[in-house]
């Protein structure tokens, strides 16, 4: 890769740093996406080590989480609560004329790898999935109580559910912080609920 394609690339990237998302650090400082990324990442590799993922590629796994929300240097953060169907396809369709710009092997591999986060259909995928949803969840928990908006006292008990069916490993994860928020928010317990998280 040549020296200037590197720096334009990470200069394009660099742009999540100050890129912001709909949630808030204990500080009152509101997340950006790289924030967000970062932490995804980390969460991956944190995994990495657990028995419930050794049959998973954790390495492609944490590549997923790094680049997964690039887009949004072209389009900016839009909160799931808001983001239409149009939004997010142009977010990947800016996605997609950038990534033409890359040189090869970079070009082949990420949208390799955004065709598969997009499909679903690979255990990778699926953890990538739950861990982006968790991430959330869990800033959100972090957060002062009065930056939540109203909607958000249910959506954060529902908000990416379906996500956590990939792995038993999640489903309990996921219990621990339903458990948590509703501590945080003065909410009754799901049923079934879960472990207890440590605020």
């Amino acid at each position: 890769m040549e020296a200037q394609t590197f720096f334009d690339i990470l200069a394009r990237a660099a742009k999540l740093k100050t890129t912001l998302r709909h949630c808030w650090f204990e500080d009152r400082r509101q997340e950006s996406v790289a924030d967000h990324s970062w932490r995804l990442a980390l969460m991956a590799l944190l995994l990495s080590g657990e028995e419930a993922f050794r049959d998973a590629d954790m390495d492609k796994v944490i590549r997923m989480c790094l680049i997964h929300d690039l887009g949004e240097a072209f389009t900016g953060d839009i909160p799931t609560f808001l983001k239409t169907e149009s939004q997010t396809v142009t977010e990947d369709d800016c996605y997609a004329a950038w990534l033409t710009t890359f040189p090869e092997p970079q070009r082949t591999e990420w949208k390799a790898l955004l065709a598969e986060m997009n499909a679903l259909k690979t255990k990778e995928a699926q953890i990538y999935k739950a861990l982006d949803k968790l991430e959330a969840l869990i800033s959100h928990n972090e957060a002062d109580i009065s930056t939540w908006l109203p909607l958000e006292y249910g959506l954060q008990l529902t908000y990416g559910q379906e996500n956590m069916k990939c792995s038993p490993y999640f489903m309990e994860l996921r219990k621990a912080v339903d458990a948590w928020s509703c501590r945080k928010a003065g909410m009754q317990a799901p049923e079934g609920g879960g472990n207890e998280a440590e605020t």
